[in-house]
């Protein structure tokens, strides 16, 4: 029991935001140092998991978790793991990314320092605090920044040692995708969190604007693909396009959640565009590999 209690703490249908940007971003980079890029995986997604410790423990001594909360209950406000005890579990979950990211920081440069400091900020920063940033409705503008720019970005830089056009471009449908989880997540929330005072984005814009806002950024992100192709001078990359599909079938089960105002729907909508982003991970990274062979730029 108690394995299962840590496991949904740590929110595995998140995690895709840590798993899709190193992989698109070492696929965007001219070579492959395989050390490099597990390295990269570890300190990604520990900080995914010390984001969500973070944000179970903070919202749950804060009483924004309640037994009214729609969607499965939190360690920390159900009782189920001691405020103590998840505040050792952050700080472990961040003591493996520090120690993954000192090792990059080493070999490439202890400029990456500065990169994981301001990543541990941002991680106690969206829930904790004197002014956590969620509450101000900003936890959007850091997701696209640090899961979508620096995470893809970063994974590219710690293979070339440099940074190149091409990441970046192609870490703007990743940051996209990364911020419509965040999105859905909040839309379910909207109630609990108005009540007790945790005024995201979506309390603030609403249901109904908030919909309309993860539809944007599903579509908008699918549609870069498109600039991503250009920029990497291939067609390959387009195969990300495949993911449409799926894409449309997370914007379907999030308007079916939201219309009969259930739940149950809307955590299936949350689970769907997980896999919507790691599928688009996984397509657009196979393609900019593919694109990379074919320009003979991959060693």
């Amino acid at each position: 029991m108690a394995a299962e209690v840590w496991v949904a703490a740590a929110r595995p249908r998140t995690l895709p935001a840590a798993l899709s940007p190193v992989l698109v971003g070492t696929a965007a980079a001219t070579r492959l140092v395989g050390w490099r890029m597990a390295a990269a995986l570890v300190v990604a997604l520990a900080v995914q998991v010390a984001v969500n410790f973070a944000n179970d423990y903070f919202d749950g001594v804060r009483g924004v978790d309640t037994i009214d909360r729609r969607g499965p209950q939190r360690a920390v406000a159900s009782g189920l793991v001691a405020p103590e005890r998840m505040r050792i579990a952050i700080t472990a979950a961040l003591t493996v990314a520090a120690v993954a990211g000192l090792t990059l920081a080493a070999a490439v440069g202890w400029e990456l320092l500065l990169v994981g400091l301001a990543c541990f900020a941002a991680t106690i920063g969206y829930s904790g605090g004197p002014r956590p940033y969620a509450s101000a409705g900003l936890g959007e503008v850091f997701v696209f920044v640090f899961f979508g720019l620096v995470a893809t970005m970063g994974s590219a830089y710690v293979q070339d040692e440099q940074l190149r056009w091409l990441p970046a471009v192609a870490a703007v449908p990743v940051g996209l995708l990364s911020v419509a989880l965040l999105v859905v997540n909040n839309l379910r929330d909207i109630p609990t969190d108005a009540r007790t005072g945790k005024r995201t984005l979506a309390v603030r814009l609403g249901e109904r604007a908030t919909f309309y806002l993860y539809i944007v950024l599903i579509n908008t992100a699918i549609l870069s693909t498109g600039m991503v192709a250009l920029v990497s001078l291939s067609v390959w990359p387009a195969i990300a396009f495949l993911a449409l599909p799926l894409a449309l079938s997370a914007q379907n089960r999030v308007a079916a959640g939201m219309e009969a105002d259930d739940p149950t729907l809307l955590v299936a909508g949350l689970a769907t565009t997980g896999r919507l982003q790691l599928v688009y991970g996984l397509l657009l990274a196979a393609g900019l590999t593919m694109a990379a062979v074919a320009h003979g730029t991959f060693l």
